[in-house]
């Protein structure tokens, strides 16, 4: 991806992939399961290497509640990317596969949420990491404890109340990206 463009800005490129982050992925507009898929693929192809995924679970909606279920997932990666380059990349694939921003907790083709970063936090009006609202969704925090338990109970937080039912085994999201061309190659993972 050296030189290359995304979003009308210059990216940077360098060939060592240094920063881990989870970012959690949700859909409830069209074909979700492939919309999720999709996303993973677009995602590694711009430089978010996807290192490892959750099952995909289906949610009851969250705020505005008159609308489909949501197919929801998390993914642990890692990417050269700075934060805001990261958000940007995670918003290119988001249009991309025809998201329209038109009303806070409506349906979607696709969201693309950055959970954490490394270890660090930013809290700017763009970009909040950790996620502000990890703690009130139990569509983020069972995938997350799947593939990540260390890091699930250094949150020390309390499952909330909402029904959330496997759809798509682990093993079976793995076996349909690498279909894709998305090898899942599994490194330790570091603890942010």
């Amino acid at each position: 991806m050296p030189g290359s463009r995304l979003c009308g800005v210059r990216m940077k490129c360098d060939t060592v992939i240094s920063n881990s982050l989870f970012l959690s992925l949700g859909s409830n507009m069209g074909d979700s399961r492939e919309a999720l898929l999709t996303a993973l693929v677009e995602l590694d192809r711009l430089g978010i290497r996807i290192r490892d995924v959750s099952s995909i679970y289906r949610t009851e909606p969250v705020g505005y509640v008159e609308q489909e279920d949501f197919l929801n997932m998390v993914v642990r990666a890692e990417t050269h990317f700075e934060p805001a380059q990261a958000l940007e990349v995670c918003q290119a694939v988001e249009k991309k596969l025809g998201r329209v921003r038109q009303e806070r907790w409506g349906p979607r083709i696709i969201d693309i949420d950055i959970l954490f970063y490394n270890d660090i936090k930013i809290n700017e009006n763009t970009l909040q990491i950790p996620h502000p609202r990890i703690a009130e969704r139990a569509f983020v925090l069972i995938p997350l404890r799947e593939i990540a338990p260390t890091k699930f109970k250094e949150l020390k937080l309390f499952m909330p109340k909402q029904k959330v039912f496997l759809q798509i085994t682990r093993v079976d999201v793995t076996i349909s990206l690498h279909e894709k061309g998305v090898s899942l190659v599994q490194v330790p993972m570091r603890l942010l």
